[in-house]
């Protein structure tokens, strides 16, 4: 695992520290605070691309606590054990009502669970706004802890996803995550 200290950057969400580490889902990075999480990308070829993803002057230092676990529960999560990603804190407060309101109604969709567009978007209180949902989710700064994979288009097409290799690793997600809840996914 490769541990970074983030130089304290606006353009970097007030990021302190980041770490870089390699899952059977490819390379991970992830950017937080003191608070919790910022940012997380995966599913990168090498770790040159996570360093441009996250953008970041770094050093070698000491993670917060809680980034240490969320390496664990990501490196058990991409060998398809079933973990709760939320126990990973996140400080993602900058965001708009609505967005908030779609991310926490998404947060409660469980491992191997999906939903589509239009029923997270009525389920934020929004009926009709399935187009809005896509646009938080194509602006989802923590996937996986945020489960956007999870969402789906009209009659269970997958849509899109904004991982490095978009919907083969959707695909790859529901279906690890299907096999390990015991269910097929058609």
């Amino acid at each position: 695992m490769q541990t970074l200290i983030v130089e304290n950057r606006a353009d970097v969400d007030n990021a302190v520290a980041a770490c870089i580490f390699q899952t059977d889902l490819g390379w991970f990075g992830l950017r937080g605070t003191e608070n919790g999480l910022t940012a997380l990308t995966f599913g990168h070829a090498g770790r040159t691309d996570v360093v441009r993803v996250l953008r970041q002057d770094a050093e070698e230092g000491d993670l917060p606590r809680w980034m240490e676990h969320a390496v664990e529960l990501l490196q058990q999560f991409s060998r398809g054990e079933s973990v709760d990603l939320t126990e990973i804190p996140l400080d993602i407060s900058h965001r708009t009502p609505f967005e908030r309101r779609v991310r926490e109604q998404l947060a409660r969709i469980g491992y191997g669970q999906t939903i589509s567009y239009g029923e997270l978007a009525a389920a934020a209180g929004k009926p009709g706004a399935a187009r809005a949902v896509g646009t938080v989710m194509s602006k989802n700064p923590v996937p996986l802890v945020i489960p956007c994979h999870r969402v789906l288009a009209a009659g269970g097409k997958l849509g899109g996803y904004s991982a490095p290799s978009g919907l083969a690793m959707k695909r790859r997600l529901l279906d690890m995550e299907s096999l390990a809840c015991g269910q097929s996914r058609e």
